[in-house]
């Protein structure tokens, strides 16, 4: 077991979900700092410990120890301080999946500096919002010819940004990172005095995706990786000394659920796929190259590897795999299984959190559920009276007395926003606005978000379980299900789709579609309205902006 994991748990193994629940406990020191304490931590006990291994779909790769992190994130906290970045100030990274990434965002935290990480798909509406928001002192990107026009557009309309830094190339008026960090002292003191860092001082502000709105600010503290032990130990079962490569940006709070968190607490090193587009033959090439031996990625992946043949590849290495972000259809949970020897292990949580549902190793995931409540957060589904919900029926996931009691890994709240942090954490309890039913046998199934659930002729009908129905049908490459106005019935199940290459919309292929639905689920969750569109308008970290589709045919209406 990681040394990391019995220095900050009172017990590391438990020999049934029960005892898992009922013995999980974190010891938090109030000055916890991840930079210091982990980072440095393994740095001090085995100094040529694995941390990272990087690699692009250009033949680069670098390797990492965590006395590399160590030494790197020093250097990077000196040249900050050298310009006048301090604790508290803003720094935005918008870096993909570049390794400057872990070692950049390792020197924030020594420094109580704030991170806000983001994705580079950002246009320049976007970046202004983002920055001016929070007040960003400092900018830190990576090459991009698409971003870094977007960057010097928007400095004119952002008072707040001073400086503005390149990790992989140089440009006239920024900073070569990598060449002024390069150029300092590799020792860092732990700060003390005004400048000491509390297990409390905020760590990092997530933007949301913005699907119902304006993104949000989530503002997580320094505490929050060990609310992470959660989602790697006992979900990922993270290794250690072993690799994991969990797919994802460093621009959304996914990056921070798999790729650094409690993986390094649990000692396992990072594989950083720096891929320039997902290709389902490349990740898996890189997969059985660098043997894995733990795997997450989203369902969609997973729906577009199985194309593959598989047999080509060798993932023995693997010993456990993933999901999360959207429900998995249960032919390619079958499916995957099937090929691989491996059952995918789905789980839920948000950008607000850490892993709160899961299936676990203790009991067999079931294809479709989130499995079951993460230990420390107590999770229960109620009525929109606040009563708890009996099986079967539907209601929304919260998080109880968790105002009060506030569990290591959730939110402390929204940035400079206390009306919505007030709905967020309404009579005590944490809100997420999805909603969820659970089986008698404890086991929670994911249903849709609040604003997402259609209301037809007295059914309650969840978008996801239409929508997987309908990814079953090799015509569909994508879906999205959503209400429709309807004067009779007040809403009717609507049916966005992208046909696959070779399929063309008709009124028979709209009626086969419709069947296959009455045939996969029960027959009242049919879509009445079926429309072929070319795309799906989406988020800049691609969810479908079902929103955006209600409130279209609601102008039609």
């Amino acid at each position: 077991m990681s040394y990391m994991l019995d220095k900050y748990l009172e017990r590391s193994e438990f020999d049934s979900y029960e005892d898992f629940i009922q013995n999980y406990k974190l010891k938090m020191p109030g000055d916890f700092n991840f930079g210091f304490d982990i980072v440095d931590g393994w740095a001090e006990v085995e100094p040529e410990k694995k941390a990272l291994v990087w690699c692009n779909d250009h033949g680069e790769e670098r390797i990492f120890t965590f006395t590399d992190v160590k030494r790197y994130s020093n250097m990077i906290c000196n040249y900050l301080k050298s310009i006048g970045i301090k604790k508290g100030d803003k720094v935005m990274l918008i870096m993909k999946r570049r390794y400057e990434y872990w070692l950049t965002v390792t020197a924030l935290h020594k420094m109580g500096v704030v991170a806000i990480p983001a994705t580079f798909q950002l246009t320049e509406k976007d970046l202004i919002y983002r920055i001016n928001a929070i007040s960003v002192k400092m900018i830190i990107c990576a090459n991009d010819p698409y971003l870094i026009p977007s960057v010097e557009r928007s400095l004119p309309s952002c008072p707040t940004l001073k400086y503005k830094a390149m990790v992989n190339g140089q440009r006239e008026g920024w900073i070569d990172f990598s060449a002024e960090y390069l150029k300092q002292s590799d020792k860092f003191d732990r700060p003390s005095g005004k400048d000491k860092v509390s297990a409390d001082d905020l760590m990092l502000v997530y933007f949301t995706s913005g699907t119902t709105g304006m993104p949000k600010m989530v503002q997580h503290v320094q505490s929050y990786p060990l609310g992470h032990i959660l989602t790697a130990r006992y979900w990922h079962q993270a290794e250690d000394n072993g690799l994991h490569l969990a797919v994802a940006d460093s621009g959304w709070a996914k990056f921070s659920w798999g790729k650094i968190y409690g993986q390094w607490i649990c000692g396992s090193a990072q594989l950083g796929y720096d891929m320039d587009k997902f290709v389902p033959d490349k990740l898996l090439r890189v997969m059985e190259k660098y043997k894995i031996t733990t795997f997450c990625a989203p369902a969609t992946m997973y729906r577009f590897m199985i194309r593959e043949d598989l047999t080509k590849y060798d993932l023995s290495s693997i010993h456990h795999c993933c999901m999360a972000g959207e429900p998995l259809n249960p032919s390619v949970f079958d499916y995957w299984e099937k090929l691989t020897g491996h059952k995918i292990y789905e789980g839920f949580g948000q950008t607000e959190t850490p892993v709160i549902l899961a299936n676990y190793q203790w009991f067999d995931p079931i294809p479709g559920s989130t499995g079951k409540p993460a230990a420390s957060f107590d999770i229960q589904i109620v009525d929109s009276n606040g009563k708890k919900c009996e099986i079967g029926e539907e209601g929304e996931i919260v998080i109880k007395g968790a105002k009060e009691h506030r569990p290591v890994g959730l939110t402390i709240g929204y940035y400079n926003d206390p009306e919505n942090t007030e709905k967020m954490f309404a009579n005590g309890d944490y809100h997420t606005g999805d909603i969820a039913w659970y089986d008698e046998n404890g086991y929670f199934r994911f249903v849709g978000r609040k604003d997402d659930v259609i209301k037809c002729s007295g059914y309650r009908i969840g978008p996801f379980e239409v929508e997987s129905a309908l990814m079953t049908h090799p015509s569909v490459v994508e879906c999205a299900i959503t209400a429709a106005p309807d004067p009779v019935r007040g809403q009717v199940v609507k049916a966005t789709v992208v046909l696959a290459k070779g399929y063309a919309p008709s009124e028979e292929l709209k009626k086969e579609l419709q069947d296959h639905v009455k045939r996969v689920t029960a027959p009242y969750k049919y879509p009445r309205i079926v429309e072929f569109v070319d795309e799906l308008p989406k988020t800049v970290s691609g969810k479908i902006k079902r929103n955006q589709i209600r409130d279209d045919d609601n102008k039609k209406a």
